[in-house]
């Protein structure tokens, strides 16, 4: 099981701080329980995914218990004069690993923090990103990459015939084309091209076999502005 805490931003300015900082749009949570969110750095790569729910004065965001105090960190670093408020609640629960595999939701710890752009990790399939809320950090890179419809990576599923590492590159038998994401034991995602995923592929020398996520990926369509 992955251990989870949740990061608690409270104050009078927790809705502007956190509404220009995160990728989709908080006013959501006006009629809606939880919605997923990124936090991405100025060069549009994923520092943070989780999810966040509106609590007492503020909000709750779920991270990784090893990230948590880096997030809130860094997150401190962007408070300036706001009146916002960060707290770490250990006990927060913990998610299954295998469920996460499976449903083709990435774990951001602290091996692939800004590693990835939201595209690379489907952030845009699982409704995770709004393209309509105004700016946070990277959103500039993010919305030229959805409009472009550039995304050739995405985050595939596979299983493995013996198990492999978070980080073992991904080879076609001639090069390296992608990265291992996540596992949870012979189930993984990978960050490969999307034209490569029913190719043979290895991960550091082990057979990948490619699974369908639950949600349909369509790189090469871009949506209408």
């Amino acid at each position: 099981m992955l251990t989870i805490s949740m990061i608690k931003v409270t104050g009078p300015d927790a809705f502007d701080f956190l509404q220009g900082q995160l990728s989709n749009d908080l006013r959501r949570l006006e009629t809606e329980a939880e919605i997923l969110a990124a936090w991405c750095s100025p060069k549009g790569r994923v520092i943070w995914f989780g999810t966040v729910r509106a609590i007492d004065s503020g909000y709750a965001l779920s991270a990784p218990a090893e990230t948590a105090p880096d997030i809130v960190k860094r997150l401190t670093i962007f408070r300036f004069r706001s009146k916002v408020d960060f707290e770490i609640v250990d006990e927060d629960g913990s998610a299954d690993p295998a469920f996460l595999v499976q449903n083709g939701y990435a774990f951001i710890g602290r091996q692939q923090a800004e590693q990835f752009t939201p595209h690379m990790l489907n952030l845009d399939l699982i409704d995770a990103l709004n393209w309509d809320k105004g700016c946070y950090p990277g959103q500039e890179i993010v919305a030229r990459t959805h409009y472009k419809g550039a995304t050739k990576r995405r985050t595939l599923l596979f299983s493995s015939e013996q198990p492999v590492a978070e980080g073992d590159k991904v080879s076609d038998g001639e090069r390296e084309v992608g990265e291992v994401l996540n596992v949870a034991g012979n189930e993984l995602l990978a960050v490969v091209p999307v034209d490569k995923a029913d190719i043979p592929l290895t991960a550091n020398g082990v057979k990948l076999i490619h699974h369908p996520l639950p949600y349909a990926i369509n790189p090469d369509s871009a949506p209408e502005s």
